[in-house]
């Protein structure tokens, strides 16, 4: 009925049996007769005979929205499934002669959850069902006996949606927005009301509409709640978008993941805590560690040169490093690994074989996994099998097993004779954690509004954490109220609500439309003669390193089987890094255009087209729920339309700008600074005994940095400081120097300055370096400052110092070198 079907959403019911034609007619004529008007939701009835076509049904129809399964069905399809079939033998294989039919429902309950999780599974057995209730089968949310009460399940089915169509914050915001309302309190511009007596802004009432301020309120009453304490219609829409995302807890933030980030920090780290840190992570990390007071072990990712990048933190990095502790006597200290996952470049981790090999060297290390641009991973079964709080939840369930156990067993008597102080032995293996021993602590921070329909600055906390109630429930809401406004934004609380209901009932839809058109995108570039000429995407073979391939995967396209690659490597050869290929990557080098003048002067200059990551030699398009067909259209024209214009530049070109350009490409292609390493943390902020251990202290150095009388200001574009470094003197940086791009700290407070480093600044062709001013040069610690600090034998000797040396020089002696605030006063910017 399309009159019905265009006022009320419209979704399919599965029914997996062996029917008749005649049988199936009158299901599907049953269910029609039990709907009614003033149902909210209309659906049809779809009838699959097996096992199979039933995986191959939820797999190809995103309309799908619940299941019954009968106990009749077989299991072999006799359609041909084509790539199905590929995809149907890795699920594993069903002992077809020793299952009851009951049972056969069962797997293929679970298979259909771990697949859509989402979905609303229903039993219906001629077995009793008492018994069947009782066994824990979580997949399904109600077992029926096979009788022909149409009416209980059609009831149960249209509940089933409901649960997640609900958006109780959206629905009570909506309905206080109708309400008459007389506002005696904050915001004169609730309800509009200062707006419609104004004689100068009424244009903004007309840009945004009414709806927006008639929701506009500072109340928590009224049918609304307290971010901060929150009890009603707030903690329910977090209860729903917990189920959603697969976690045991979320929280919302409308401030973003910068800040959600740091209250996670806050709440677990406390100072003199140890974190495994990704260098190359977001600052909002760094910063959180100076607000906790962490001692900071920096992971160097692998560097990708030829692009100036960087990829993801080898597994054996971090195991290596948390043996270096376990050897020391220190792995008691180090608390938390923090990595990003997926990188802005769009690699993605293994996050399950990263987390079990670490809990394998220490039980109860906590995982905060920045998940900023993998919000959308949870709602595809590829995606979703790398992010964290998947993970967590199947690592639970697997060190539950008689199976693991039996596993861990094996692995304790194969590991016996190994000298605990052999690390490269450990280093060349599989570790196993003692499940006994092993703590699930697992946190995921999205910045939903990057990937998921949500306002600007919404995000999610999740979490998945064993120990959350007895160990982190109280510091984590002192953390969440330290960073959350008392005033919240009501319309982001609200969009993320209604962000959740949508990927919760069509999230698997988009996202592989996503997929579809971002794959889509790369086919063109790669295939279009005079694109490819200016053009390169930067495929697997060129972003990971062939020893994190060992499925030996170049390119996730096929031209037999499409992109069933992709499925090779990240979920059954489990490599240790794998791409997104929805993250597009084009290497400009051949065009002798810098990453940031194609950014600003040719996309958005001309085609209007909007990007934000660049390298000095790449782009990145991104795709993303609400990228269209059309839009790709677009942004190919819009590449032609650059090649086009190169390829007349270069034929009008004279001999002399001919050489110039070759300049260009050369050095776009061949003249790139090598990215370089984390030096190390100079002694006055490394307190390790041995030595041995990377760790610093970069609050102190931080706010040693606030304070001019310790620090001064030396230039590297006319050498000074590179004599002074070659004279002997150690150079320790006092804060963060990031250049953008690439867009990560270079240096960070209480960092040693390398030779490296400053050869990668003076090659670097960026206009954007935060902590550098061209005019003054970079702010080290003077040696006296090093000096006594590092002689200092406490925190709270060195707070002294610096009190004192802020004290004493005060007054500014004559005849010495300029500090912060003489040379900031008298330079010119």
């Amino acid at each position: 009925d399309t009159t019905m079907t265009q006022t009320r959403p419209y979704f399919e019911l599965l029914v997996v049996d062996d029917l008749s034609t005649q049988e199936e007619a009158v299901i599907r004529s049953s269910f029609r007769s039990v709907q009614r008007p003033e149902d909210e939701f209309i659906y049809d009835v779809i009838v699959v005979p097996s096992f199979q076509d039933a995986i191959a049904a939820v797999l190809v129809n995103p309309n799908i929205q619940a299941c019954i399964l009968r106990s009749g069905f077989r299991y072999k399809s006799k359609r041909e499934l084509g790539l199905f079939q590929r995809y149907l033998s890795n699920i594993g294989s069903v002992d077809v002669e020793n299952v009851t039919s009951t049972d056969l429902s069962v797997i293929l309950g679970r298979v259909i959850a771990e697949l859509r999780p989402e979905l609303d599974l229903y039993l219906i057995t001629n077995m009793a069902v008492e018994t069947y209730a009782a066994q824990d089968n979580e997949s399904f949310r109600r077992i029926f006996y096979r009788e022909t009460d149409y009416v209980e399940r059609h009831l149960n089915i249209v509940r089933g949606i409901n649960r997640r169509f609900e958006t109780p914050f959206f629905s009570a915001l909506k309905k206080y927005s109708r309400q008459p309302m007389g506002v005696f309190h904050a915001m004169p511009i609730s309800r509009a009301k200062s707006l419609m007596c104004s004689h100068w802004i009424r244009d903004m009432l007309e840009f945004y509409g009414l709806n927006i301020f008639m929701a506009e309120t500072s109340a928590t009453s009224g049918g609304l709640d307290s971010l901060l304490q929150p009890t009603g219609p707030l903690k329910k829409a977090q209860e729903l978008a917990a189920r959603a995302f697969g976690a045991r807890n979320t929280f919302f933030v409308t401030n973003g993941t910068s800040t959600a980030n740091k209250i996670v920090v806050q709440a677990l780290v406390n100072p003199g805590d140890i974190v495994l840190v990704d260098r190359d992570c977001h600052k909002s990390h760094h910063y959180g560690m100076v607000l906790a007071g962490a001692e900071v072990a920096y992971l160097d990712a692998y560097p990708l040169h030829q692009y100036s990048m960087y990829g993801g933190v080898p597994l054996r990095e971090i195991k290596s490093l948390l043996l270096k502790y376990k050897a020391s006597g220190r792995l008691h200290k180090v608390k938390m690994l923090l990595l990003t996952n997926c990188t802005f470049d769009g690699i993605v981790y293994d996050v399950e074989r990263v987390m079990e090999e670490c809990l394998a060297i220490k039980p109860d290390l906590v995982f905060l996994w920045d998940e900023a641009w993998f919000a959308f991973a949870a709602f595809n079964p590829v995606y979703r099998s790398r992010t964290g709080m998947n993970s967590a939840r199947k690592l639970r369930r697997k060190y539950r097993t008689p199976e693991y156990r039996a596993e861990y067993q094996a692995y304790l008597k194969r590991t016996k004779g190994l000298d605990p102080n052999d690390h490269e032995a450990w280093l060349n293996m599989r570790l196993m954690p003692d499940p006994d021993a092993a703590r699930i602590r697992v946190y995921a921070t999205h910045s939903t509004h990057k990937t998921l329909t949500a306002l600007r600055q919404g995000s999610m906390i999740h979490i998945y954490d064993q120990d959350f109630r007895q160990k982190v429930e109280a510091p984590f809401h002192e953390a969440y109220m330290t960073h959350t406004s008392t005033s919240p934004n009501y319309q982001i609380l609200a969009s993320l609500d209604l962000g959740r209901r949508q990927v919760e009932l069509e999230g698997y839809e988009l996202v592989n439309k996503q997929v579809e058109t971002a794959l889509a995108l790369r086919e063109q570039i790669k295939n279009q003669p005079l694109l490819s000429k200016y053009f390169d995407i930067l495929g697997t073979d060129a972003l990971i390193p062939e020893e994190y391939r060992p499925s030996g995967i170049k390119s996730y396209y096929d031209p037999e089987g499409g992109w069933c690659r992709m499925e090779d490597a990240w979920l059954y050869e489990r490599d240790e890094f794998v791409i997104d290929p929805s993250r597009v990557t084009m290497f400009l080098g051949k065009t002798g255009v810098d990453g940031d003048t194609f950014k600003n002067e040719y996309l958005m200059n001309k085609y209007g087209i909007q990007i934000n990551k660049t390298s000095r030699n790449t782009v990145l398009f991104m795709t993303n729920i609400g990228t269209s067909r059309s839009s790709i259209a677009y942004l190919i024209e819009g590449l032609l339309g650059i090649a086009r214009e190169l390829e007349w530049q270069r034929e009008e070109n004279s001999a002399a700008e001919h050489r110039i350009l070759q300049r260009r490409i050369k050095s776009l292609t061949h003249d790139l600074p090598p990215l370089p390493d984390f030096s190390r943390f100079h002694p006055a902020f490394h307190r390790s005994v041995s030595g041995d251990t990377p760790e610093g202290d970069i609050r102190t150095a931080y706010f040693m940095g606030q304070n001019d009388s310790m620090c001064e200001f030396l230039r590297i574009d006319n050498n000074e400081m590179q004599r002074q470094m070659k004279e002997g003197r150690i150079m320790v940086s006092t804060t963060f120097v990031i250049p953008y791009p690439p867009g990560f700290p270079i240096m960070v407070p209480g960092q040693v300055i390398s030779d490296e480093i400053l050869t990668f600044m003076l090659e670097l062709d960026v206009k954007e370096i935060h902590g550098y001013r061209p005019a003054l040069g970079l702010s080290v610690f003077t040696e006296d400052a090093l000096r006594e600090v590092k002689n200092a034998e406490s925190v709270s000797e060195i707070a002294e110092i610096v009190e004192v040396e802020h004290e004493q020089k005060s007054k500014k002696p004559a005849g010495r070198k300029l500090k912060k605030s003489e040379t900031e006063a008298s330079a010119p910017e």
